[in-house]
């Protein structure tokens, strides 16, 4: 079984006036709204992790728009949703026990750097066949961003770093 997780697809990054703000994502949200429709077809398991800062009354506050996902996410009821409080999203939450029965993930996120990147190495060392989406991800700026895929790769081979057009030739 497949697992497709789209790591922390929040309304803080998109708000201008957060320092977390990341500038315009349309492209990204675009094409990670493809990517989900397609895996949907293809019978994968969709799970959605969200970041709550706990004691935060600012950024990544609970209970605040700012952790919704964000409305443009082609998201359903049937989706799995994972809140969690640390940059892995193993991290104290289900995401283990509802990845039970996978053995494949493919990952798209916010940020590159930081949740998508350690949602990549735990599940690394848990054995899972890994795929990134480089294009469905984002990080604060592009050096970062390819910075960080570079190095996920040199130190994890394994994982498998690809654009979504080819993806979705597979």
């Amino acid at each position: 079984m497949k697992a497709l997780i789209l790591v922390d697809f929040e309304n803080e990054w998109t708000i201008k006036s957060s320092e977390y703000y990341v500038g315009d994502i349309t492209s990204v949200l675009d094409n990670t709204n493809q990517l989900i429709d397609h895996c949907r077809t293809l019978g994968y398991r969709i799970i959605f992790t969200t970041h709550i800062e706990k004691g935060s009354s600012g950024p990544f506050a609970g209970n605040s728009k700012n952790v919704e996902i964000m409305s443009s996410m082609h998201k359903k009821s049937t989706d799995m949703f994972i809140r969690k409080n640390k940059i892995s999203p193993f991290y104290k939450t289900d995401l283990e026990k509802e990845l039970k029965g996978v053995d494949e993930i493919v990952i798209a996120g916010i940020l590159t750097n930081l949740c998508v990147r350690s949602l990549a190495q735990d599940a690394y060392d848990r054995d899972f066949a890994i795929t990134i989406i480089k294009d469905c991800c984002k990080a604060l700026d592009e050096k970062t961003h390819e910075f960080t895929l570079k190095d996920l790769k040199a130190t994890r081979e394994e994982i498998n770093i690809v654009g979504l057009k080819e993806f979705l030739k597979k």
